[in-house]
């Protein structure tokens, strides 16, 4: 129980023998499902690494010294129980790809030093617990891929969004507000796009007449019938300016 606790120790030899060449000829030391618990200081001797991978392991913590990987220019951390970010990791200039999912960081553990990865095109923050996204990642202009996947998202900021470069952007399974419920009732009420108004005296006698009739009607049809939530139509309904198109030189 206490050797699971405190996880494989990781020599500088085994390191060493964990440095494997990509196909592209870059130089990566893999520490993927070591079972590490603890950030390893030996690789700090091997910072000339162009690729870092120590994802599907059990670290909680990555160490300010992580700016020491001045080369590094794609960073795995997948998989872990990490739940903050140093601010030394926004040293990493040339960091081009960068893959934090699946982990138990909060918004508030971003680091704003995150907005200085200028050069990062590829940032995964998918399966952790942000609540919303910090507006200063619109600050890497360089993005092109985006994930934000199972989080508690309620929105995307414009900064983010827009960003120039983006292609792809993951939001999938976030509590997003549903937009059927967001739209406003349909108004069933037909309006005139017109309205003309006059007063009483403008009015001839039969027009005048009219228009009262047709008020006491409407009066006595709302102390009759009992609210409800359908709206009444009156097709037959003549306003001032109904009876004016009809007749307009008579009442003019």
């Amino acid at each position: 129980k206490g050797k699971g606790q405190k996880g494989k120790r990781i020599t500088l030899k085994t390191a060493k023998n964990s440095i494997r060449i990509t196909f592209d000829g870059r130089r990566r030391l893999d520490l993927s499902k070591m079972g590490i618990t603890t950030f390893p200081k030996c690789i700090l001797k091997l910072d000339d690494v162009d690729e870092l991978d120590l994802s599907r392991n059990m670290l909680k913590k990555i160490p300010d010294s992580i700016q020491k990987f001045q080369k590094l220019r794609w960073l795995d951390l997948h998989s872990n129980q990490l739940e903050e970010l140093p601010e030394g990791i926004g040293m990493l200039q040339n960091l081009v790809y960068l893959n934090l999912s699946n982990n138990k960081l909060t918004t508030k553990n971003l680091p704003v030093e995150l907005n200085l990865l200028k050069n990062l095109r590829t940032l995964n923050l998918g399966l952790n617990r942000l609540d919303n996204i910090p507006t200063t990642l619109g600050a890497l202009k360089e993005l092109k891929e985006v994930s934000l996947f199972d989080n508690f998202l309620t929105a995307i900021p414009n900064s983010v969004a827009k960003l120039p470069k983006l292609k792809k952007l993951n939001v999938k399974r976030n509590p997003f507000p549903d937009p059927t419920q967001q739209e406003e009732p349909v108004d069933s009420i037909k309006r005139t796009e017109t309205l003309y108004l006059v007063q009483e005296k403008d009015l001839c006698c039969s027009c005048l007449k009219m228009c009262q009739d047709e008020r006491d009607k409407l009066n006595k049809l709302k102390n009759t019938i009992p609210s409800s939530s359908k709206k009444p139509n009156f097709p037959s309904l003549l306003t001032p300016n109904s009876t004016a198109k009809e007749n307009q030189e008579q009442w003019r």
